[in-house]
């Protein structure tokens, strides 16, 4: 079967059917393309939602104030709800068992100066453990800590980009800027996966901007960071006690959908990565539709092929040539063809994923990849279920009695 006379009859019988072998090979090559790029781009849309979610802690519920729209234990409506530092103690007193920490959020956007720079950035005031819900890195210096909170230091943490912005190649640390009419000294210099505009932000204590704007207790939103090993059940058994006790604590109805929002970054995690399962599922069955179409594709042309070579078929056996024989011959040529196209189109489908990065990210695909093994098993099946498709109607064919081959029209 692998003499070189096999090999030199197959590759005469492909020349003089060119158009046929085309087809054949097209057929396995598209098979295989379709998957590859299917399976790719489901993956490629996975890495977009985690890529969503990597920038911030699962393990966080952010909680915003809203305006109530129902009256409720004689509040009326259209109220709207403030949050203060009683309530970040009220939390951590009362919630202890799941909580890891909390900390408040002050978002301001002004002015920045060093020197004869200057650009609009955002301060954010926070305490010390909001590097843990935004997962901020430090490239230099420190982050805030709970003395700087405290004593209500005016000590600032700067992005990246607010660095390279206001002092070029000069090291930001221990030097002074105005913030807003306020000067503050360095302490750090961190960088975030977020982004551009995470790295364009400036950390400054909580308690200090509260000092900054009259010695006020109030804050913009509160970020509550829950132990992971209470898990997702857990998570939202803590999600609706929070709501419920902040509920009665600002008088909101429980009715009332707009008073107060929590964010649950665990459950939008956990309904991403379903509804990610969901499309791997359904892209999945669609590659291996394809495969299958591709097999039956095979098949219908295998088996024109064995029916057309019906008469050389009859005189081959009436020269001698054994049913084995002719089988193997025609298996043969079925599995070359299809091995060739298959690895091409192998080939070709993780090359074009290869060079997609991050072009298709503005339709939330990111860096499509496949599994190595996973292509190459999809490629082997197709060849196997190819030889399989060749050898049944091969099968029949070598049956046929010469006289009768040779009779066919």
């Amino acid at each position: 079967m692998f003499s070189r006379d096999s090999w030199k009859e197959i590759f005469e019988t492909i020349q003089k059917n060119k158009l046929r072998t085309f087809l054949s090979g097209f057929t396995v090559a598209l098979g295989i393309l379709i998957f590859v790029s299917l399976v790719g781009l489901t993956n490629g849309l996975q890495n977009t939602f985690d890529e969503f979610f990597n920038d911030d802690s699962t393990n966080t519920f952010f909680i915003f104030p809203g305006r109530t729209s129902m009256p409720y234990k004689g509040y009326k409506s259209n109220r709207q709800i403030e949050f203060d530092n009683s309530d970040l103690v009220d939390i951590k007193k009362n919630f202890s068992m799941f909580v890891q920490y909390v900390s408040p959020r002050i978002d301001r956007s002004g002015l920045v100066k060093y020197n004869n720079e200057s650009n609009n950035y955002t301060t954010r005031a926070v305490s010390e453990s909001y590097q843990f819900a935004e997962k901020t890195i430090m490239m230099k210096g420190r982050y805030l800590n709970f003395e700087d909170v405290k004593k209500k230091a005016k000590y600032a943490v700067i992005g990246r980009l607010v660095e390279k912005d206001l002092f070029g190649s000069e090291d930001a640390i221990a030097k002074y800027i105005d913030v807003s009419g306020s000067v503050f000294k360095v302490v750090g210099v961190f960088q975030d996966d977020g982004g551009d505009d995470e790295e364009r932000r400036i950390y400054i204590p909580y308690t200090t901007r509260q000092l900054i704007e009259k010695n006020t207790d109030k804050v913009d939103r509160i970020v509550v960071g829950f132990k992971p090993e209470i898990g997702y059940a857990g998570a939202m058994a803590f999600d609706k006690s929070l709501n419920n006790f902040l509920r009665e604590k600002k008088y909101i109805s429980p009715k009332d959908q707009n008073g107060i929002y929590i964010r649950n970054v665990m459950d939008q995690y956990e309904q991403n990565q379903q509804f990610a399962g969901v499309l791997a599922i359904i892209g999945g069955a669609i590659a291996f539709g394809t495969i299958l179409a591709g097999i039956i594709g095979i098949s219908n042309i295998m088996v024109f092929v064995v029916k057309e070579r019906t008469k050389e078929l009859g005189i081959r056996k009436a020269l001698g040539a054994t049913p084995r024989a002719v089988v193997g011959s025609i298996l043969l040529e079925s599995t070359f063809i299809t091995t060739i196209s298959g690895v091409f189109g192998m080939v070709l489908g993780m090359a074009i994923l290869s060079s997609m990065g991050e072009k298709l990210k503005d339709y939330f695909i990111t860096n499509p990849y496949i599994n190595l093994g996973l292509a190459i098993f999809a490629t082997v099946l197709l060849i196997v279920c190819g030889a399989i498709a060749g050898y049944i109607p091969a099968r029949r064919a070598a049956r046929i009695k010469p006289i009768v081959a040779l009779r066919d029209d």
